[in-house]
């Protein structure tokens, strides 16, 4: 009989890419949605063929009778304290009550385990409700995979296209881990199905530095491209605390100030995962190159 797997916050970007790799794998898939979302995006849900559950109060009774039969809750919530922390206590709670035996939170992010609270505001969310998740009887597996390999062409600015600049904070050489959301989605899917997962599985597409970029960008576009330096993290510390002084309206997930806070850690080398699990699965890992390469229009168009 085939496993159940309930996936809560599918509407989303990476969310929706994991109920596509679970069904991949012949999975029964459950999907939490609440009343209120969206309609076009449940019956877009609902069209892959999965069981659409829809909860009212989100309530921890609720969760649990949806949960019933479940082998492994996922979550990809995204948002605030209030969703990062509050709305998961409820899904664990529900999901213990039901004797769901596995839970995968929502982390899918840089290593924070190490971090210090009050550098990084959303990762302070995720390190919050991981206090409170080591203390509950369910086996819990969070999985690490650095930035999402598409914010290098988008929200994290490493590469300055137009100007044939890598952006840097700090040295050149530390390596940075990407992974891109389809293989995250992948591996989580297998991670999933996996009853003998560890606490933590950290992965990467690839890890690259300043300098490696550099290289890159320069063979994949035959035009020389050079490391732009602003200054080190220290400045761009003071540039956080500046931009973030000035955001007065604190709604934005990730404005400005947020991404320089993940961009800071990664060039600080802060995050930077030891070692790879990327073998325990046969994932086919996107690498940078091949990523970039895929975007040659948006290179060739791009004006900064």
């Amino acid at each position: 009989m085939s496993k159940i797997i309930l996936v809560a916050g599918a509407t989303g970007n990476l969310g929706n890419k994991i109920v596509d790799e679970l069904l991949k794998l012949q999975v029964n898939v459950k999907v939490l949605v609440r009343d209120e979302t969206d309609e076009k995006k449940i019956q877009y849900l609902a069209s892959k063929n999965v069981e659409i559950c829809k909860i009212k109060e989100y309530t921890i009774e609720e969760i649990a009778s949806v949960c019933k039969g479940v082998e492994c809750v996922v979550s990809v919530l995204a948002g605030f304290e209030d969703t990062i922390v509050d709305a998961q206590k409820i899904l664990v709670e529900g999901a213990i009550k039901a004797n769901v035996p596995r839970f995968i939170p929502s982390d899918f992010c840089t290593d924070f385990t190490n971090l210090t609270y009050g550098k990084n505001r959303n990762l302070d969310f995720r390190k919050k409700f991981h206090e409170y998740l080591s203390q509950q009887p369910i086996k819990s597996t969070s999985i690490f995979n650095g930035a999402f390999m598409e914010l290098t062409t988008g929200d994290m600015p490493l590469i300055l296209f137009g100007k044939n600049k890598i952006l840097c904070w700090g040295d050149k050489n530390i390596k940075m881990d990407l992974t891109s959301t389809y293989n995250v989605a992948a591996y989580t899917a297998h991670a999933a199905l996996d009853d003998s997962t560890p606490r933590y599985l950290k992965i990467a597409g690839e890890s690259v530095s300043c300098a490696d970029l550099t290289d890159m960008m320069t063979q994949l576009t035959k035009s020389s491209f050079k490391i732009f330096k602003p200054g080190g993290i220290g400045l761009l510390n003071i540039i956080i605390s500046i931009t973030k002084f000035f955001d007065f309206s604190k709604k934005e997930l990730y404005p400005a100030w947020q991404g320089m806070q993940y961009m800071r850690d990664m060039m600080a080398g802060r995050a930077e995962l030891s070692k790879h699990d990327n073998e325990r699965y046969p994932v086919v890992w996107t690498r940078l190159k091949e990523y970039i390469n895929s975007e040659k229009k948006f290179i060739n168009s791009e004006k900064v």
